[in-house]
């Protein structure tokens, strides 16, 4: 699966922060485009956090502007950053959105939006040899806070080419 480009949601970007695997971002991507919202609601958290402090300092994030949210995601109801990462992604052919939200990937499923969750960008790391093990980075995942059901953790092993 070659990804070039993905624009990235909050929790992703958080959930990396803190794990300390964020790292792999600049190594699985050639671009990571951050929507003004979802900087805007990183670096203005009110916690002091791995992800609101650094992500202002790293050169590999890419502010875009997403000036109109298209209505058939607007009908989904969801957060203003993701409703941004999927218009982004929706009207820019070769983008994944890189979303964690259960009902944005539910609506991009829908709107056929191709999208890459926190746990499929651990996938691709290990089949790219920049991690040896998808199985700690999972954890450093959910103990970072990201919810990952049991099944959902056999899959991504699975698909990393680990047993279960």
């Amino acid at each position: 699966m070659l990804i070039d480009t993905v624009v990235i949601n909050a929790s992703p970007l958080i959930v990396l922060f803190k794990s300390q695997l964020v790292y792999l971002l600049p190594q699985l991507f050639t671009e990571i485009l951050v929507p003004t919202s979802v900087w805007n609601e990183v670096v203005t958290s009110s916690t002091n956090d791995a992800a609101s402090q650094q992500l202002p300092t790293v050169a590999w994030a890419r502010l875009v502007e997403v000036s109109t949210v298209s209505p058939a995601i607007v009908a989904w109801n969801l957060g203003l950053g993701e409703s941004e990462v999927l218009s982004y992604a929706l009207n820019h052919s070769g983008v994944r959105a890189m979303v964690d939200d259960a009902a944005a990937r539910r609506c991009a499923r829908t709107l056929g939006i191709p999208t890459l969750g926190s746990g499929g960008a651990l996938v691709l790391a290990k089949r790219r040899g920049l991690i040896p093990t998808v199985s700690s980075s999972i954890q450093a995942l959910r103990n970072a806070g990201l919810w990952l059901s049991d099944d959902l953790v056999n899959v991504l092993k699975q698909q990393a080419g680990e047993d279960t």
